[in-house]
């Protein structure tokens, strides 16, 4: 099953701004924030490495009127606008997610949510597994046994994430995740501000709906005379019924919004590793030009200047099962094997002779003259290892070797 990842631009960059706060804020040397450009990228990172999604795009609000605003004029009226210091880097991650050709969706007139509801409702139809990446529980009332809802956690500069499907839904809150529509009309929210029925909170909104199961039929067995509330209780739900329904569309996310839905436009490619290392160095991500070996595509880019362009050998990210395939049966034809393994410490297991773990295999093609990057698996891999007739050629192959081995 191919996998699509929604991203929630606004929300994510605002977690990840909050999460790596201290009294000194990383900045370049002009003095530019980029503690949420940071923290966003880490928690992207640890998304990529978990999933290995097909599929990814970013979805960010637009300083417009939403329907939401022309349906209740004061929605969202008592936000305070973002920080100077998390505006200044709205257009810094975007510049990113651009060099690492990630897809970027902005609808006037419509939120990130709603982009969010789309895209995923769309995927959904066409059986592919979504996850959602956002800070925001509003997207709860989305979750499916295929539409998971990943809501990061940054403390410290270490990234955690709780997942949230249909039925962690049903164990957490007791209803069923569309449900969490009818919820919000009654207990309203007051980050959004919207009002909701006064004097109702989560937990006696989630009692009347587990018991009616919605807006509509409480109304209809409060209207029929059925004692379904008593004293206050009773007395807000009959003066505020419009309020209660008014409050359930206002946090309705759209997934009907008008937007471009070809999924091919949001296929993982190779980033532009220039570009990307380039706008790295000028924000002084170092570690993430260690950790993708930016640093080395420069060096060796250095190192040629002088030489003529056929003299390098081009680098390819392959992601792809049957290419993966087509490059172990040349490996096995050739009877040679040129290779380097990046690894990843796995300091704290003591079972480990060596601890590390092998994360990817790059395979130069001396015939194509390519470097070819790729996921590493055992599934793949274990029978060329094993193949005494195919020579291997690489760095600390006893190292190699005993990793293997374990």
């Amino acid at each position: 099953m191919e996998k699509l990842v929604v991203i929630d631009g606004n929300s994510i960059l605002n977690r990840a701004f909050y999460g790596i706060m201290s009294s000194k804020m990383l900045q370049t040397a002009d003095g530019t924030y980029t503690n949420a450009v940071y923290g966003f990228l880490a928690i992207l990172f640890k998304l990529l490495d978990d999933i290995n999604p097909d599929y990814m795009v970013v979805a960010f609000d637009v300083k417009h009127p939403t329907k939401r605003h022309e349906m209740y004029k004061d929605y969202k009226g008592t936000r305070k606008g973002m920080p100077d210091e998390l505006a200044s880097q709205m257009p810094i991650i975007k510049e990113v997610l651009k060099a690492m050709n990630i897809k970027i969706i902005e609808k006037e007139g419509y939120e990130a949510d709603d982009i969010l509801g789309t895209l995923a409702k769309y995927a959904e139809k066409k059986e592919m597994e979504v996850t959602l990446l956002t800070g925001d529980r509003d997207s709860f009332q989305l979750a499916s046994d295929n539409i998971i809802i990943r809501i990061p956690r940054t403390k410290g500069g270490k990234t955690e994430t709780e997942n949230f499907d249909k039925n962690k839904i049903l164990e957490v809150y007791g209803v069923e995740p569309k449900q969490l529509i009818e919820v919000k009309g009654l207990m309203g929210d007051t980050s959004d501000n919207i009002p909701g029925v006064p004097g109702i909170g989560e937990k006696t909104a989630l009692n009347l709906i587990k018991e009616y199961n919605s807006i509509d039929n409480l109304y209809e067995k409060l209207e029929s005379g059925e004692p379904v509330a008593k004293g206050k209780l009773k007395e807000n739900l009959e003066n505020n019924k419009d309020l209660a329904i008014l409050s359930r569309e206002l946090g309705r996310i759209d997934v009907n919004a008008p937007i471009d839905k070809e999924l091919s436009d949001f296929k993982i490619v190779e980033w532009n590793n220039q570009e990307v290392l380039e706008i790295f160095k000028r924000l002084r991500f170092s570690r993430y030009i260690e950790r993708f070996n930016l640093d080395k595509i420069s060096e060796k880019l250095e190192e040629t200047v002088d030489t003529n362009i056929e003299d390098l050998f081009e680098y390819k990210v392959i992601k792809d099962e049957d290419q993966i395939l087509k490059i172990v049966k040349s490996i096995e034809d050739s009877k040679n094997l040129y290779y380097y393994f990046e690894k990843i410490d796995k300091k704290n297991d003591n079972t480990l002779i060596i601890k590390k773990e092998i994360k990817y295999i790059n395979i130069f093609s001396e015939k194509e003259n390519i470097v070819y990057n790729i996921e590493f698996s055992a599934k793949n891999f274990k029978l060329i290892f094993e193949n005494k007739e195919i020579l291997k050629c690489g760095h600390k192959i006893k190292e190699d070797y005993t990793i293997l081995k374990q």
